[in-house]
């Protein structure tokens, strides 16, 4: 059984004939809250995806009317004497399942319509792109409920958005809608709520159709904060450009063009 074949509670995925795999978020009567049971199939499914060289990008959404409203709180608050080494394990590992789609090779679009706070919020920044809804609900409300800011936000949010953004909304708690996120640089676009997800998958298709090697390795050469200065830029594109000249990728899309055709990417 192929890993989108598979069961998975509180989260449905699909993987489409042009290697565009989806997965929504789904416990919308929770506004799709990080519970137990959708952190560990989310965890499996970024294994299967991970290991499938037939996908070329993910679409990541949110059931019913939220993306997601973060992490469960009724066990975050739970145990308020419990060891904090214990505690920091399980914020560790709960971090790394849901962050692991950042390390995925292929690019990644979150689409996002309605709530997105606080871990839900992270999670659309861990992906390459971000979509939103022009009225949606987008806040990371750590220290109004007494907790230190995390899911990475206090790196992810500097390195999209920049340190005074990132002080702003972290420090403030203040929500902002879609609008206000892609004038921030949070978000690429903002769109009607209903376009938001029917764009997405436009956009990760049309990745999809582009050559899979040279698409990941540009991934990797913007993966952080990007090269450490020029010097590297320089080597590590003379390095991965002369990779793809040497594919058949290559040779396609020459012809391709030459041909005013669309072009079929392979892989090799």
């Amino acid at each position: 059984m192929t890993w989108w074949q598979e069961s998975y509670e509180h989260l449905r995925v699909r993987r489409e004939d042009d290697g565009v795999a989806v997965l929504v978020l789904d416990l919308p009567e929770r506004r799709n809250m990080m519970s137990e049971a959708m952190t560990a199939s989310w965890r499996r499914a970024m294994a299967g995806i991970a290991r499938d060289p037939g996908v070329r990008c993910v679409v990541v959404s949110g059931a019913g009317s939220a993306f997601s409203s973060g992490g469960d709180l009724g066990w975050i608050g739970a145990e308020p004497d419990a060891p904090i080494e214990r505690l920091r394990a399980r914020m560790d590992a709960f971090y790394r399942d849901w962050l692991s789609i950042a390390g995925l090779e292929v690019p990644t679009v979150a689409a996002v319509s309605g709530t997105a706070v606080g871990a839900g919020l992270a999670l659309a920044l861990a992906c390459d792109l971000r979509f939103v809804a022009e009225d949606a609900h987008l806040s990371v409300p750590f220290t109004r409920l007494g907790m230190h800011p995390g899911m990475l936000t206090t790196w992810s949010l500097p390195r999209v958005a920049g340190v005074a953004v990132a002080r702003d909304l972290l420090l403030t708690g203040r929500a902002i809608d879609g609008v206000e996120a892609v004038r921030l640089g949070i978000a690429s676009r903002a769109l009607p709520a209903g376009q938001v997800l029917s764009v997405a998958l436009e956009t990760a298709r049309g990745i999809a159709a582009n050559a899979p090697v040279a698409t990941r390795l540009t991934k990797l050469a913007l993966a952080g904060e990007g090269h450490a200065d020029r010097d590297a830029a320089i080597r590590w594109e003379a390095l991965a450009q002369a990779v793809t000249l040497a594919s058949e990728d290559l040779q396609e899309g020459l012809a391709a063009q030459r041909e005013r055709r669309p072009p079929w990417f392979t892989g090799r």
